[in-house]
């Protein structure tokens, strides 16, 4: 069986969610014969086909990019030709300029999209693209759900939920470096040994402007790993705080290092832009206590409240304060915690759960009669 990912941008031109679940479960599938490739867009005037960890990415130059939405027009031809080749064709939602690909290209394999997120920014364009999606869902032969919080907060999915099943993403410890001491140590020198970490592209939706107004006045450390198009106004607003921190661009070396020293994540995303959070689930894979918002999503089926960590509030300063002084507070809870999130990780989000879901759906739809 061959299958086609499709998603508008991959490794190495970037590194995001989406891009990992595709690696995850394209090298994943493998053992069972299952051959998977990818195509994307790359800002790059670069039409070769690269392999990327074993995976070959068939790439197509962008001419522009209109709403965070890369468009091509030689993506047409190279898609239409690509995909006659492919047993089933993998959309990964959302990409409005996939769903121009899907209805030009003609081709008959079966259909999955993968849902990650509503359309929650584009307010100006979204009308426009609106039929177009919906006659996009429509046409697929499966709809796939990261978690069963957003499948029943949804307004579009519940309206597709006869064809949408429930796959939640999953990651796997041996894809990450060991921990090493030396990293460990030099972290907890620098910053202490109860120090609360964040992991993630420093986007709009991220809450980070609550989590620095939080610690304001306090002397809870806070240590903020990645770059992305808000660093600068963090970075502003954090000036003249001693508490917070920005590392940067790490490496997994590095955010192995992290996520193995610091005393629990704190993830304060407060819009449905963040769909699932992968980071949440990487700190409960090692073993942190959690901190999140309550924003109908993923990130609270990762984070169960009072179990695997606290859900609070979005955008309320004073509550997430307190959700870090309560961890503080309680080392053996947070420590109990963070067991029970680690707990839930293998429960729920193996990297061969999802593997296993995926591959018995692709059996689903191409042989539906069975």
């Amino acid at each position: 069986m061959k299958i086609l990912h499709v998603y508008k941008t991959y490794f190495p031109d970037t590194m995001g969610g989406v891009e990992q679940v595709i690696s995850t479960l394209s090298k994943g599938l493998l053992k069972d014969g299952i051959v998977s490739e990818v195509f994307c867009l790359t800002p790059n005037k670069d039409t070769e086909t690269i392999v990327v960890d074993g995976i070959r990415v068939h790439r197509c130059p962008s001419d522009c990019t209109i709403a965070s939405t890369p468009l091509s027009l030689p993506a047409f031809k190279k898609f239409r030709d690509l995909s006659k080749q492919f047993d089933i064709i993998h959309y990964h939602f959302p990409y409005p300029f996939a769903d121009m690909l899907h209805f030009a290209a003609r081709t008959n394999p079966p259909t999955v999209v993968t849902y990650h997120s509503d359309i929650v920014k584009q307010k100006l364009f979204y009308p426009i693209y609106k039929p177009l999606m919906y006659r996009f869902l429509k046409s697929v032969n499966c709809i796939v759900a990261t978690s069963p919080a957003y499948m029943e907060t949804s307004p579009i999915l519940k309206q597709f939920k006869n064809k949408t099943s429930i796959i939640p993403i999953g990651i796997d410890k041996k894809d990450y470096p060991a921990a090493t001491p030396d990293g460990i140590s030099s972290l907890q020198k620098r910053f202490g040994d109860r120090f609360f970490a964040f992991v993630g592209v420093l986007r709009y939706y991220k809450g980070l402007h609550t989590l620095i107004e939080a610690v304001r006045d306090t002397s809870i450390q806070i240590v903020i790993a990645g770059t992305g198009p808000i660093e600068h106004d963090l970075k502003k607003q954090a000036a003249g705080l001693t508490n917070v921190h920005f590392l940067g661009a790490i490496s997994d070396q590095q955010k192995a290092d992290l996520l193995t020293a610091c005393y629990g994540f704190v993830f304060p995303s407060h819009l449905r832009s963040e769909a699932f959070g992968i980071s949440l689930l990487e700190a409960a894979m090692y073993k942190k206590p959690l901190i999140s918002c309550e924003i109908g999503t993923g990130t609270s089926y990762i984070n169960h409240n009072q179990t695997t960590g606290f859900v609070i509030e979005p955008n309320q300063p004073e509550g997430l304060k307190q959700a870090l002084m309560d961890l503080l507070a309680n080392p053996k809870r947070a420590k109990e915690m963070g067991e029970n999130a680690h707990t839930r990780y293998l429960d729920l989000f193996s990297s061969d759960k999802m593997i296993s879901a995926y591959k018995k759906l692709y059996h689903r739809i191409q042989h539906p009669s069975e």
